[in-house]
């Protein structure tokens, strides 16, 4: 369980090899062997004309992310950052080099489609680049009914952007009260199947510490997640039931207490979405919303929360515990 108490640690604690700890509150970089994705200092949207300060944060961010893609090369969501890092210096190679990156990642996830607009991106600028071409031709082979490498029916429940629609076709506004109970999809049958199946916990466990929701009416306060009653129940702690998502499912990991939370955009989603799902979206990075949550299959959330921004959501698996301070102090 190492991988998880170095979440916890102090802020004065060292980060790994070559990772600045100043500025931002998101503390230390996972160590390598997790992969996870932690966000930089500060937000590349707010980054426009690079002064020397802003020069020197940007080669923190990309030092801290070089760390996280190596060891995660799948990490597609974090190679986009370093891109966007790459970008704001003018670094063309790299940007070119992290493309490449980029489109390796979604073959590596199954998604031929974006590797494809990656590759030809890169030969509208470079119509002679070996690696692109070879890039597309692999997808070819692949794409013939071949499995791509590490590619996991598992993966296909976490959830996506943008998320499926309500069966009913009923905006979210009213989904809560017209929508029946089994209409909704909170992300029920995949825990069930992660946790019960897989006999991590018994099933009269699941039935019992199962979040019971009432749709009819807004929610007075945060609903503990699933994974925290586990815990607050003895059934099962909360870092093997982190482990056990982070095991099947590709979700990056964040440690959001560590996290400098744009409270002000958090509060602009509905405060009855937050406390019902306990999902907080926690920053703004170029045209996607960061989303913290401790239920990665909860495509409902990512209904109602898609009713308030048209931007992508990129969702971050976190603590549950750490999400529940941040949320009752955002809502609060």
């Amino acid at each position: 369980m190492e991988r998880w108490t170095s979440f916890s640690a102090s802020a004065d604690s060292p980060g790994p090899k070559g990772c600045s700890q100043q500025g931002r509150r998101a503390g230390r970089v996972p160590p390598p062997e997790s992969g996870r994705s932690v966000k930089p200092n500060q937000s590349m949207a707010t980054i426009g004309t690079t002064s020397s300060s802003e020069e020197a944060q940007l080669a923190q961010t990309i030092e801290m992310f070089e760390v996280i893609t190596q060891s995660q090369p799948q990490d597609y969501q974090s190679l986009e950052i370093l891109r966007e890092a790459y970008v704001k210096l003018g670094r063309e190679q790299d940007v070119i080099n992290t493309s490449k990156r980029i489109a390796n990642a979604y073959v590596l996830m199954g998604q031929f489609s974006s590797a494809i607009l990656e590759y030809e991106s890169i030969l509208q600028k470079y119509p002679e680049d070996p690696d692109a071409m070879a890039g597309l031709s692999d997808i070819e082979s692949l794409a013939g009914g071949l499995t791509p490498p590490g590619a996991s029916a598992e993966n296909t429940e976490v959830i996506k952007s943008p998320p499926k629609p309500a069966k009913s076709g009923h905006t979210t506004a009213l989904a809560r009260r017209l929508l029946k109970p089994d209409e909704i999809d909170e992300g029920r049958k995949p825990f069930h199947k992660l946790f019960v199946d897989s006999k991590a916990i018994a099933s009269a466990d699941f039935e019992s510490c199962w979040p019971k929701q009432d749709y009819h009416s807004a929610p007075t306060k945060v609903v503990d997640p699933f994974l925290q009653v586990l815990a607050d129940n003895n059934v099962l702690p909360v870092d093997k039931s982190l482990k056990l998502i982070l095991d099947k499912h590709r979700v990056p990991f964040l440690p959001i207490e560590r996290y400098d939370v744009d409270i002000e955009l958090a509060r602009t989603f509905p405060s009855s979405t937050l406390k019902r799902w306990c999902v907080l979206p926690f920053d703004r990075m170029s045209k996607s919303i960061l989303v913290a949550t401790a239920n990665p299959f909860n495509k409902q959330a990512a209904l109602e929360l898609e009713e308030t921004t048209k931007q992508r959501l990129i969702w971050y698996l976190v603590h549950p515990s750490e999400l529940l301070k941040v949320i009752k102090k955002v809502i609060r």
